[in-house]
């Protein structure tokens, strides 16, 4: 049922009341990509904003409260699209909220279509399937700075007699004709106007319409169908069967009639999807001839936006430029994020440490408020930065328009495995962490392929597996090998990911998401300055979202882990005999000797021990394998797992030369080394290609909507790191190490 647009009169205590309120309409700005609708957006709903998902999907649904003075209504961003007949899941949504199609049965009450007036004939062909819903609609038009630098002008007023509705001219960046807006969304909403538009149909629909008259008028008490609303259903692409039983009252004569003159048309030859197109471009060209003044003849000045072109879409300076650029992206999310997140670590440092005293009484209660919670919320915020930085250089580069820029050049290198250029940001950000590079994956095009790029994102080396590579390669490569071949090994390892992803994209493309290639269309942007409001705001969102939701699985995640390694706890008689056998040495040796076997005999440990069989190929025993278990809510735990598990404590980093030696030191039960450098290579390539990593999977659950992409993420990862490394370790066997 449509919601009734009359607005209630206000009672005498009502009018006493200056609190909005908030009333059942729903807005929805609607329009192609790039023509504004996100900053128009931001403009009318500031910060109030609230991001989710459509039910049912993975397409982020983000609406806001709209305050019109006296009422506050919601207002929804629809994703961007060309066209009402959809090609993607994300278009596919945008046009089911435009419809009133979505599982929540919301109807946007009004449109407010958002065209560009720079590109104002493609915009119009939009709005031309947007005019035949037979919806109300407010039209926003943006972009009239670029119109009048090229000396044209709109005449607004005459659009809206044109039209039939209420034309709003905006800039986005001055902030001007907001108020504007807001008074025609109210007005609209309190009396709502639908555009009215003739696309001049062939002879033959108009031939179909004269025929339904004939049959729809004894039905009618004499008086006439419109003409506009029977065409509508004629030649709508898409028709529903609900429109054409109201249209037609339910009666079955005519509800067949209309499916059979539809049929007739399309028979006729003269009716076509292509016919269809060319008749609204043909509309949209006369509209913008009929309002827009022509500039001066003569040959038209080269803009900036084009002298920019020249060199940043240039097939060599072109990619010479992104590469720079990206690496420049790449930099600052590593170096800049690393002082924000040492002050996040020493925070939640400082805080368990104040914490811990308080605690000692209650040992297993110390270990879970301080090792569990806390240790938890600071492993998953300090990956905040990174994902704040990446969204701040993503957001600039958006609103400058070099983002689209970028994707065009990469498309061509990156097309043959099923990607298209979009998927070259979402992969660089993922070699600081794989968290924001899976985030980023929402600049792809279509659902498909953003899941084989969210997929194959973790196997870039993230800047947590560095700690692990930097304390294997010192103890293991560098003193045999010298540095030249200790730097080649840091190289081939965050080569190896990049490596690998590229065939197990064109694998999942072909055999496990079976996606087609789509064609790559974008809209290349003038150049402009980014609206630092809008940057804020997306910033603002993206933090809310990661600790709201990612951020509640991890904690949890981190204390299932504690309690995994913490329990059960050695009994007296272990303790006692512990102490014995180390006799003579000193308390912190002791202590050490303790943790160890706590660690052995926890479910951690256990389990470990457990499944060393299983890795025994691979050349890892029972201490390494519970390493790898315990890594998996962060990587970063590797290197003090190896310092608790070979009897050094907790308190050790890479760089400590105790652990390199202990590592060094190792044995096998039969009296072999258990580290040569063929093992230490075997597990930085299962470090390499695992998805050890909590925060990661959480991150996928959370944009995929679903458990199964991450369970199978980490099935395949894990499956490949362990290959890799039994192949290491094979070879090490077979070329006699």
């Amino acid at each position: 049922m449509d919601i009734d647009f009359a607005f209630e009169s206000k009672s005498p205590a009502a009018s006493r009341s200056n609190k909005p309120k908030l009333r059942p309409y729903l807005v929805a700005l609607v329009g192609n990509p790039n023509a504004g609708k996100t900053s128009l957006f931001n403009g009318l709903t500031g910060a109030h904003q609230k991001v989710g998902n459509y039910p049912g999907v993975t397409v982020e649904k983000i609406s806001g409260t709209l305050d019109l003075g006296d009422v506050k209504v919601e207002c929804i961003d629809v994703p961007g699209l060309y066209s009402l007949t959809p090609v993607s899941e994300d278009e596919k949504v945008a046009a089911d909220v435009i419809k009133g199609n979505t599982p929540d049965h919301q109807k946007p009450t009004l449109l407010v279509c958002v065209i560009d007036a720079s590109n104002l004939e493609r915009n119009l062909f939009f709005f031309t399937q947007i005019a035949e819903l037979d919806r109300p609609v407010v039209l926003a038009l943006t972009m009239l700075d670029r119109v009048e630098a090229k000396g044209k002008r709109v005449d607004i007023e005459k659009m809206q007699r044109l039209l039939g509705i209420d034309v709003i001219a905006l800039n986005g960046h001055k902030g001007s004709g907001l108020s504007e807006l807001k008074a025609a969304i109210k007005a609209n909403l309190e009396t709502p106007k639908k555009p009215k538009i003739k696309l001049g149909y062939p002879k033959v629909v108009d031939e179909k319409i004269a025929e339904l008259q004939t049959l729809f008028a004894p039905y009618l008490d004499g008086s006439n169908l419109d003409d506009e609303e029977l065409r509508s259903q004629l030649v709508i692409e898409h028709p529903k069967d609900d429109d054409v039983d109201n249209l037609c009252c339910g009666k079955n004569e005519l509800i067949h009639a209309v499916y059979a003159k539809r049929q007739e048309i399309i028979d006729s030859g003269k009716w076509n999807a292509s016919v269809n197109v060319s008749i609204r471009y043909e509309w949209s060209t006369r509209m913008q001839q009929a309002v827009v003044s022509e500039a001066k003849s003569g040959p038209k000045p080269r803009t900036i936006t084009d002298k920019i072109d020249s060199v940043l879409t240039h097939r060599f300076f072109g990619l010479i430029v992104f590469t720079a650029m990206m690496y420049l992206v790449f930099q600052s999310i590593y170096t800049f994020a690393q002082p924000l997140m040492d002050v996040i670590e020493k925070a939640f440092g400082w805080i368990g440490d104040s914490i811990s005293p308080y605690l000692s009484k209650v040992p297993w209660l110390q270990s879970l408020i301080v090792d569990g919670l806390i240790g938890g919320v600071g492993g998953m915020l300090v990956f905040l930065p990174q994902i704040l930085i990446l969204f701040f250089f993503i957001s600039v580069l958006e609103g400058t328009g070099y983002l689209a820029r970028a994707a065009f050049l990469m498309d061509k290198l990156l097309g043959w495995c099923g990607l298209n250029g979009r998927a070259f940001i979402p992969l660089l950000s993922s070699f600081a962490c794989a968290i924001p590079g899976i985030m980023a994956a929402r600049v792809m095009p279509d659902p498909k392929s953003r899941l084989a790029t969210i997929l194959v994102s973790p196997l870039m080396s993230c800047s947590a597996r560095l700690p692990v590579y930097l304390l294997l390669i010192g103890a293991f490569i560098q003193p045999k090998y010298g540095p030249f071949w200790a730097g080649f090994a840091l190289f081939a390892m965050h080569l190896l990911g990049l490596v690998i992803a590229i065939p197990i994209v064109y694998v999942l493309n072909r055999h496990v998401i079976k996606s087609r290639k789509l064609p790559f269309m974008m809209e290349l942007p003038p150049y402009q300055w980014p609206r630092w409001k809008d940057v804020g705001i997306t910033l603002l969102q993206r933090a809310k979202v990661f600790v709201q939701t990612a951020g509640t699985i991890i904690v949890a995640m981190s204390i299932l882990i504690w309690a995994l390694g913490y329990f059960p706890r050695l009994n007296e008689s272990q303790l006692n005999e512990i102490t014995a056998k180390n006799a003579g040495q000193s308390e912190s040796h002791i202590q050490q000797q303790i943790q160890e076997e706590q660690l052995a005999k926890s479910f951690l440990g256990r389990f470990g021990k457990t499944i060393e069989p299983v890795f025994v190929p691979a050349g890892f025993d029972w201490r390494i394998t519970t390493s790898i278990l315990s890594a998996f809510p962060a990587r970063e735990t590797v290197v003090p797992s190896l310092g608790i598990i070979f009897s050094l404590g907790k308190d050790v980093d890479n760089e400590n030369k105790d652990l390199a030696s202990a590592l060094s030191n190792a044995k096998w039960p039969d009296g072999k080394p258990l580290f040569t450098e063929w093992t230490a290579i075997g597990l930085m390539v299962f470090f390499a290609l695992c998805a050890q990593c909590m925060a990661t999977l959480a991150t996928v659950r959370r944009e995929t909507n679903s458990w199964k992409w991450p369970v199978f993420m980490f099935c395949y990862m894990t499956t490949l790191a362990y290959l890799g490394a039994v192949a290491v370790h094979q070879l090490s066997i077979f070329v006699g190490r």
